[in-house]
């Protein structure tokens, strides 16, 4: 997983299913969801990809993107968001919820 910047972000999540973690380095609850998407990625990495936002350095993303508290995960399909999660999910929420947009 990598951490993507504003200028990325449009080609990042323009082809198939990708979901972003919209994060910041401080944030406990995030650094639990962090692990979590660890074991999700190496999962799904065949068939979906997962990226990280740091909200503390792309603020606009957060804010086009109405994210009020994080960790918050956003899944987009070919460009488009589908579904939007804040909150720690637990790792077969998130497998399911890819899956749901294959």
């Amino acid at each position: 997983m990598k951490i993507i910047e504003e200028k990325d972000f449009k080609n990042e999540i323009e082809k198939g299913v990708v979901l972003v973690d919209f994060f910041a380095t401080w944030c406990m609850p995030c650094r639990m969801m962090a692990q979590i998407l660890e074991e999700v990625d190496e999962e799904v990495s065949s068939y979906a990809k997962i990226v990280k936002v740091d909200v503390d350095q792309s603020e606009n993303l957060a804010k086009t993107f109405g994210v009020m508290s994080i960790p918050t995960l956003i899944l987009f399909k070919n460009g488009e968001m589908v579904e939007k999660h804040v909150g720690v999910m637990q790792k077969n929420q998130c497998v399911e919820l890819i899956k749901k947009y294959l």
